[in-house]
């Protein structure tokens, strides 16, 4: 079933578990189900509502007003066409960045609907900081301040009045229900009530965001989850559609963010807000040393100068004027408190010390890379009836928040364009069984022997080591990922015999089983791309140097009876309209 040796739930009809159901089953049919309740799903399920009568359902593991990547707010909008910029000088800026490995149909698409829903958060309620002339505040040539600290109950507010819209949640969706090679709903269960839900649906969009703690973070025992991402985004959505088939796009162009040492605060606010320049111990600036000023070469530069002897480094801020370092405490109360509570209980500021920056653990996300779900220009996957939108969509970098909307925006439009010829599929009763036997049986599981706990140590353990995390500065070889590999599968064959004593285990289980096979995808996507084409993201000591003679080109890759086969793919122009064809 889901752990390692079953087939998926679609062929479940043989599986034999406990037959002591303890679940209650809740069976819902709606038009349209989005599964995850961050800003992409919830604005998608609002340009649905606004400009629909369908009804909607929102599963969320958490509660919209408080949940994913922007649950503590976040102080800027950094995808946005600025003064003197366009659509397209935004996709060549993508491009460049992503080191022309991108999308560049899906990032255009985007590009064009950036400051259209930018205004749409100001109607909501959320507050733009504003020039004297009215003009909103640009902290860089894509990125406008915002006091977004209340994004996400300002969009949970406006879902609140929409009767076509019921939000479900604390509930956890496990997988998708697939009828005959289509996606015709989603089934997951309560985190708060012994009950199993079967949602059935004509449409269902998948939104749950990418996927931290698959590698050991910086942060040990106690600190692990004061992370960059979000600790609780733990690929999901990602894994669901590993296990139905659906074709993954780049999962081998990591995200690793730079950020403030030990607070994991954004380095951004710093050096857009100030314009402070990456320094040395020795106050020397170090990036232009490296080549062009690239997101990952801003990171891999850093990583370069303490490997020789020259960290540690920092954002220069020593000296700033009492405006500044005010302005900077405030922007970080928006989003990462953990920054100014820093400065204040050590009584001092970034007018007085420079900030130590350093590398965190790789992350696996498609708003800031190019992985996950390989999509058409409406976003719709390979699987039938089945869409991603947000971090969990590949092919469009540099989304951030804006962007992640567009695509809400886009796939939602589609939706209502195209649901009236879609027929609803009642989900077999035999699959729904052998869910809730499978749920089932964590409960009556007795000799088991490592905890919860010790299986997702390990992971990140094995991922760190051999798979390209911090403690090995980021690279890897062959050798190093066949272990990995290995290691991985021997994890994943333990997960039918672990333990849950309440629903908060079982939902633990399930986060260290989708990890689990995000790490296996990762790990052969790693491997197939035979050059370093993102230093740091992706760097191969096998092959050390980029190769665009054979290697512009997507890494993609399907899940088929336990093996990850490689697919890989040209490049998508800018004024090409992409459809799945084979």
């Amino acid at each position: 079933m889901l752990g390692q040796g079953h087939p998926h739930p679609a062929n479940l009809k043989g599986y034999r578990g406990v037959t002591n159901l303890e679940f209650d089953i809740k069976t819902l049919e709606t038009d349209v189900l989005i599964i995850g309740g961050g800003t992409a799903g919830c604005f998608s399920a609002l340009t649905i509502s606004e400009n629909s009568n369908y009804k909607i359902i929102i599963a969320d593991k958490a509660n919209i007003k408080r949940s994913g990547c922007l649950a503590a707010g976040v102080n800027a909008l950094n995808a946005y066409i600025g003064k003197d910029e366009t659509p397209e000088s935004f996709v060549e800026y993508v491009k460049r960045d992503s080191e022309g490995v991108m999308r560049e149909d899906l990032v255009y698409s985007l590009a064009k609907g950036l400051n259209k829903v930018a205004k749409k958060l100001e109607e909501l309620g959320l507050p733009f900081l504003k020039d004297d002339n009215g003009e909103y505040v640009q902290r860089g040539r894509g990125s406008i301040k915002i006091n977004g600290e209340n994004i996400k109950p300002i969009l949970a507010k406006a879902l609140e009045e929409k009767k076509n819209v019921l939000v479900l949640n604390n509930v956890n969706i496990a997988d998708y229900l697939i009828k005959d090679g289509v996606v015709i709903g989603a089934i997951g269960f309560s985190l708060r009530e012994n009950i199993v839900y079967q949602i059935v649906a004509k449409k269902v969009v998948c939104a749950t965001g990418g996927a931290s703690g698959i590698y050991k973070p910086n942060n040990p025992t106690f600190s692990r989850h004061k992370m960059w991402y979000s600790p609780f985004n733990t690929g999901a959505g990602y894994a669901m559609g590993i296990r139905a088939g659906a074709e993954m796009t780049s999962f081998e162009m990591r995200f690793i963010a730079l950020r403030c040492k030990d607070t994991i605060a954004p380095t951004g606010t710093i050096a857009q807000g100030i314009r402070a320049s990456q320094i040395n111990s020795k106050g020397e600036e170090y990036v232009s040393k490296y080549g062009i000023s690239t997101t990952h070469m801003r990171l891999y530069s850093t990583i370069m100068e303490n490997l020789k002897g020259n960290g540690p480094c920092f954002l220069k801020t020593e000296g700033i004027i009492s405006e500044q370092q005010g302005e900077l405490f405030k922007a970080y109360l928006n989003m990462a408190p953990a920054q100014t509570l820093r400065w204040i209980e050590r009584n001092t500021g970034p007018a007085n010390e420079n900030v130590e920056i350093e590398g965190t653990e790789p992350y696996i996300v498609g708003g800031h890379t190019a992985s996950g779900y390989w999509v058409d220009h409406n976003r719709q996957t390979t699987l039938k009836n089945l869409y991603a939108i947000g971090d969990v969509a590949g092919g469009s970098p540099k989304k951030y928040v804006t962007g992640c909307m567009v695509e809400g925006e886009i796939a939602a439009m589609s939706i209502i364009n195209t649901i009236d010829d879609t027929q609803t599929v009642k989900s077999d009763v035999c699959e729904t069984n052998a869910f809730i036997q499978y749920f089932s049986h964590f409960f009556h599981n007795t000799d088991f022997y490592y905890t919860i706990s010790e299986v997702e140590q390990a992971m990140q353990k094995i991922m760190d080591e051999y798979a390209g995390g911090i403690s090995t500065g980021y690279m890897y070889n062959k050798t190093k990922l066949r272990i990995a590999a290995n290691r991985i599968e021997e994890l994943l064959k333990l997960i039918d015999g672990m333990r849950a004593n309440n629903l908060h285990d079982l939902l633990s289980i399930f986060e260290t089983l989708d990890r689990l096979y995000v790490c296996k995808v990762l790990i052969k996507h790693l491997e197939t791309r035979k050059e370093t084409r993102w230093k740091c993201y992706q760097e191969n000591a096998d092959y050390p140097f980029k190769d665009d003679q054979n290697w512009m080109k997507y890494v993609n890759s399907v899940y088929e009876d336990g093996i990850v086969k490689i697919v890989l793919r040209e490049l998508v122009g800018r004024d090409k309209t992409y459809e799945h064809t084979d």
